[in-house]
């Protein structure tokens, strides 16, 4: 079916996984579709914002599951724009915290088509947030670091190492695998008593909370069955957490009755 519409190309974010987190924007954006390309992070829901005749297209990738090449997703990009007129590229997250945005740009860019990008909520602040850690508090945390957890080569990411001697909260996405590695790094820097929590399919009814600290983590992530997507948070302000304060105020209590 061919429509009247240009060719055009969004990029759209559709937050960490509760479709109500969706912006206003990306709802406008998806009613104008003729195509959607979606991940498959996303909620089907969502797909019910586009309009009825639109095509709706799973590009989805999943860790260990046969998935589309990233260049067979950038040429169906193209060839549905011409096609069709506007394709909206439906990504977990935001298009350009490690979702590839930058790279489906030039590719589309590079055939004529113009492009937009709408942001979405990063799971890197939203998924915490849920669970009510802040990644930033005043007199706890400076800053916040977002890694991956496995870079392109599928080796864990160099800045890891670094990010473990800094005060600054760490959320590592895309590292669950690389757990063992990732406390292993820590407790190289003596770090063994920083807090630590890990949250799967965060802001989701599916939603998997496990927390500790970098020495205990491994059992307790093990026994919880802890499984990709989930988020990696390493600091003091995982304290901070109303949901999680049962459990460092258990740890605090057994120390002074030791002492």
């Amino acid at each position: 079916m061919i429509r009247d519409s240009k060719p055009k190309v969004t990029l759209l974010g559709a937050g960490p996984g509760d479709p109500e987190l969706i912006t206003l924007k990306g709802i406008l954006a998806l009613n104008k579709a003729d195509v959607v390309l979606y991940d498959a992070l996303i909620d089907p829901v969502l797909l019910k914002h586009a309009p009825a005749q639109a095509i709706k297209i799973f590009v989805g990738k999943r860790v260990g599951k046969h998935s589309l090449p990233q260049e067979d997703t950038n040429k169906l990009c193209v060839e549905n724009a011409l096609k069709h007129g506007h394709v909206v590229r439906l990504k977990g997250g935001d298009p350009f915290v490690f979702g590839r945005g930058s790279e489906e740009i030039d590719y589309i860019e590079a055939f004529g088509i113009p492009t937009e990008v709408i942001s979405g909520i990063s799971s890197s602040v939203a998924v915490p947030a849920q669970v009510g850690i802040p990644v930033t508090k005043r007199g706890v945390s400076e800053s916040f670091w977002v890694i991956t957890g496995t870079t392109s080569s599928g080796e864990i990411s160099r800045d890891i190492a670094l990010a473990a001697q800094s005060t600054a909260t760490v959320v590592i996405l895309m590292g669950t695998k690389k757990l063992p590695e990732i406390v292993s790094l820590y407790q190289q820097y003596d770090r063994n008593d920083l807090p630590i929590a890990i949250i799967q399919n965060g802001t989701t009814k599916e939603e998997k909370l496990v927390a500790g600290y970098i020495d205990d983590i491994l059992i307790k992530a093990e026994n919880a069955k802890i499984a990709a997507p989930a988020i990696i948070i390493i600091g003091e302000v995982v304290k901070e957490s109303y949901r999680l304060k049962e459990i460092y105020q258990e740890v605090v209590s057994v120390e002074i009755n030791r002492v």
